[in-house]
């Protein structure tokens, strides 16, 4: 009987035919080939059906797949990652990264030795094009939630997050709201956060090269052009059983601000009344300042 495969790398990509190579190139080099790579392409209109099919077509030493779907935001892809996957677990390597050459068999074999029903995944490091990872290094074999680990100011940085696949289906998909494309997925990590904790891993996993127009880019214009999806990602944020009381105090200022955003009642939503009022006044201000930011970038 054949041995299935372990990890699947999911690439949730939009018109970036171009940067797709590179990834492509890294898992070639792969030194473990346990793992399948599953591209869901969000509604490109340039030839990246195209390209990934010749890639299809070659002895690559490991499967490709590839999904087409209609455009509908980073968030989307996952949650059609997620529908598609079979694997024990996961990682999403953007469009414009790609893995160190032993990026899939550190996470093979740190999950042999860490993976049970009573963790959620693993954390390793994104590191820059130059090898220089973003903040400090983990203490290896440490069992942490994710929102904790965001908390730390020695390692709120970049990371890579491998996750439990059938944890993830337990989550997904994550809600989408008419119109709007900027949901961070990680939503839905967080929500995977709430069951099990993950385990830190002192390897590198990912190398990043920043493009224009990504997720990070001009996040005060994404709060208006997708006001629902952040109002939903506060919302989570204000109930997370593993967060400190200071970061919920700090993003229910936020949602104050968010509501507003999202032609909403703060009070109607909060999950706590009197905190609301208490942070009020804060989270209009911020609001007001946000509303005038917004004006002037789209002037």
């Amino acid at each position: 009987m054949e041995n299935k495969t372990t990890l699947t790398v999911f690439t949730p990509t939009y018109n970036r035919a171009n940067l797709l190579l590179r990834g492509y190139e890294a898992l070639k080099r792969q030194t473990s080939k346990d793992f399948l790579w599953l591209i869901i392409d969000d509604g490109s209109t340039d030839n990246t059906r195209e390209v990934v099919e010749i890639w299809m077509k070659k002895d690559n030493g490991f499967e490709i797949r590839y999904a087409y779907k209609e455009n509908g935001g980073l968030h989307t892809g996952y949650n059609k990652a997620i529908e598609l996957m079979d694997t024990e677990i996961c990682v999403c390597i953007d469009s414009d990264d790609w893995m160190p050459d032993d990026g899939v068999e550190h996470i093979i074999n740190e999950w042999k030795f860490f993976g049970s029903d009573d963790v959620a995944g693993l954390v390793g490091y994104d590191s820059d094009t130059n090898g220089k990872i973003f903040g400090s290094r983990y203490p290896h074999g440490k069992q942490v939630h994710y929102i904790e680990l965001k908390e730390d100011k020695r390692y709120n940085c970049d990371n890579k997050i491998v996750l439990r696949t059938d944890l993830l289906k337990k989550v997904a998909p994550q809600p989408s709201f008419p119109g709007e494309k900027n949901f961070n997925p990680i939503w839905m990590i967080l929500k995977v956060d709430q069951m099990k904790p993950f385990v830190l891993i002192d390897k590198c996993l990912c190398i990043v090269d920043y493009q224009g127009g990504g997720m990070s880019y001009n996040l005060i214009n994404q709060y208006f052009n997708s006001p629902n999806s952040f109002l939903e990602l506060r919302k989570l944020y204000i109930s997370l059983k593993h967060a400190s009381w200071k970061y919920k105090l700090r993003n229910h200022i936020h949602l104050v601000a968010q509501s507003y955003i999202a032609h909403k009642n703060p009070f109607s939503i909060s999950n706590n009344i009197l905190i609301t009022a208490l942070v009020y006044p804060m989270g209009w201000l911020i609001y007001l300042y946000m509303k005038h930011s917004y004006k002037n970038f789209n002037r």
